[in-house]
């Protein structure tokens, strides 16, 4: 996909793979709508990228219609969808709020799939790109992130069905996902990443790979690369897989 002179929708890119993302996508040539909750840091990367901000909290009623309606009346229309915004909690399944899980799954699966059917439309009668931000923890599974890892599995899934379903038309679909990346993620879900390995990966070179993604029409990028070898360990030998996972632990990515 040619990304000069695109408009594309970045959720969650007031920080972390979200920013650096709108950042590479304005170096293109995109119109950036640069999203995020927090209305002064979505300014400050609009300013950067010279992009248009738009502060909505996902986790509001009528926030995905309302995020739709802010960018198609600065825009006109969205090219690539970038499904970044997430949310995370860490710790035992039990001591989890009701609300929390409500919130988290709206957040990573429920709102993506919302602004993909309100945006898809348009985009198969012009052509586009949705990109969407998964995770490791989708496709292994994180012990004291159950609903996390389920709702990006969801997420995961959905992006592949949609991939079989668009086939034949000019909307191509695309899933990055990303190990530990050295983002505010994890101070935010409520426990610090503290492992000594593997280490987090600096946001940009990421943030990178998803945007070749898009250029390149591809269906998947894994970051760090490796990461593919525990998936298709647990495909092929999943008893030699939980063996690992249980003596090593289950430690967050994102």
């Amino acid at each position: 996909m040619i990304i000069k002179d695109t408009v594309a929708l970045v959720t969650g890119a007031s920080s972390g793979i979200g920013a650096a993302a709108a950042a590479s996508l304005h170096a293109r040539g995109a119109r950036v709508l640069v999203h995020g909750r927090d209305p002064q840091a979505v300014a400050a990367v609009a300013a950067h990228v010279g992009g248009t901000p738009l502060a909505v909290d996902l986790t509001q009623p009528g926030a995905v219609d309302l995020l739709v309606s802010r960018a198609l009346d600065c825009a006109g229309r969205v090219d690539i969808l970038v499904a970044n915004a997430g949310h995370g909690f860490a710790g035992p399944f039990t001591a989890m709020p009701a609300a929390e899980i409500e919130r988290l799954i709206a957040v990573n699966l429920t709102t993506p799939v919302a602004l993909t059917r309100a945006l898809l439309p348009a985009m198969i009668e012009r052509g586009g790109f949705l990109a969407y931000v998964t995770s490791i923890a989708g496709r292994l599974g994180v012990a004291g992130e159950s609903v996390y890892a389920a709702a990006k599995g969801g997420l995961d899934i959905f992006a592949e069905s949609l991939r079989l379903e668009l086939h034949g038309t000019r909307v191509g679909v695309g899933v990055l996902v990303p190990g530990v990346v050295d983002t505010p993620f994890f101070e935010r879900r409520g426990r610090p990443y503290a492992r000594a390995r593997p280490r987090p990966l600096p946001v940009a070179p990421v943030a990178e790979a998803l945007v070749r993604m898009i250029e390149s029409g591809g269906a998947e990028v894994y970051r760090p690369r490796w990461l593919r070898g525990p998936v298709a360990l647990r495909s092929t030998v999943p008893w030699a897989y939980r063996g690992l996972a249980a003596r090593f632990g289950g430690g967050r990515r994102k």
